[in-house]
């Protein structure tokens, strides 16, 4: 019995000790970590497109051409190559500026937050550095069904910075650009639209559950403090009056005359009556309404843009290592947004708010 007490002690202290180490090393590692985040910066990933298009075009007249065929045209590669070093040599040589138009090329893929506004402002940074308004353009690959009002409108300030800096500026939706994507969109020179993408939703939408009468009912009593009239207007808890209602309803009111304001700042040619209904369009609806400007996709901007005889175009990217517990984060926040996007289309029957 003496033997098993002091074996028991023994495995006790032993398991103590491990722990102790566990807790010590991960501790010191949770510490490295946070001292590493602190310092951690993102970075720009700049990818050549034209040259990653032109390689893929390479690659399948590979597959598909005859022999002679295929020299024919690798020698005229070799001769449009050499004519373009010579042309560069020539304007170096005689002090003339890179005449090539440059297309920089971002995308924004939306969530509910607009999170993604971090990384939008940083691109937009750097290209208006080197950005050359007189020659260069920059498109953007916008998706995005809308969401907060303060996100979206950092959002769309964004893409204001460049209007203001006269950068041409191309918005290409392929999916959906509505509410705050809309709000997004109006500020390009141009829009582009996919045919069957949704366009629109210029309205507000705000909504909350009430549980008073289940607190009541369960004689849960609930109470509220505030200094200011207005300081709480609907509450979920609390009994709501038609006060508060009305208050609440101007707020939105309110929140919907400056959208409109801000469409028509950037498209005054619009018919804000007609379209700023809370309604959402086919990409063809829309260019008939005057939301779009073209239909097409932004695949075919593209290629049509590495076609063009001295375009060179850039996919600007601004990317950071995230630590494990913010993918693991982002991966419920998407998920989140994934549930509560599928829930809306059903309850909505496809309609955005």
């Amino acid at each position: 019995m003496e033997f098993l007490y002091e074996y028991g002690l023994f495995l006790a202290k032993a398991v103590t000790l491990v722990i102790a180490i566990v807790l010590t090393v991960v501790g010191v590692v949770a510490a490295a970590a946070s001292a590493k985040g602190k310092d951690k910066k993102g970075h720009l990933e700049v990818t050549d497109l034209s040259k990653q298009i032109s390689e893929q075009l390479t690659d399948l007249q590979e597959k598909v051409l005859s022999k002679p065929a295929q020299k024919l045209l690798e020698k005229t590669h070799k001769a449009e190559a050499k004519a373009q070093q010579k042309a560069v040599k020539k304007a170096e040589k005689e002090g003339k500026e890179d005449t090539h138009k440059r297309v920089f090329v971002i995308d924004f893929k939306g969530s509910m937050d607009a999170r993604e506004v971090d990384s939008l402002r940083e691109e937009i940074s750097a290209v208006l550095s080197i950005a050359n308004k007189d020659t260069d353009e920059l498109l953007v690959r916008l998706e995005s069904p809308g969401g907060m009002v303060h996100g979206y409108g950092l959002a769309a300030s964004q893409l204001a910075r460049v209007r203001t800096a006269g950068l041409p500026m191309t918005v290409a939706v392929d999916k959906v650009a509505a509410s705050g994507g809309y709000m997004m969109a109006c500020v390009a020179d141009k829009i582009l639209a996919a045919p069957f993408s949704i366009i629109g939703s210029i309205g507000v939408v705000a909504q909350m559950p009430n549980f008073n009468k289940l607190l009541k009912k369960n004689e849960i009593e609930f109470e509220q403090h505030t200094a200011g009239e207005f300081k709480r207007t609907l509450t979920m808890f609390g009994e709501n009056d038609d006060h508060a209602r009305e208050k609440f309803k101007q707020d939105l009111e309110e929140i919907h005359e400056r959208f409109k304001s801000f469409i028509a700042q950037f498209r005054p040619a619009l018919d804000l009556e007609q379209v700023a209904t809370g309604e959402h369009w086919l990409g063809g609806q829309a260019l008939e309404l005057g939301l779009v400007d073209e239909i097409g996709t932004s695949d075919d901007y593209l290629l049509n843009a590495v076609n063009t005889a001295d375009n060179q175009v850039f996919k600007v990217q601004y990317a950071t290592k995230k630590k494990l517990s913010e993918k693991l984060a982002k991966g419920v926040a998407h998920g989140v947004d994934g549930v509560l996007a599928r829930f809306y289309d059903r309850l909505n029957a496809g309609k955005f708010s």
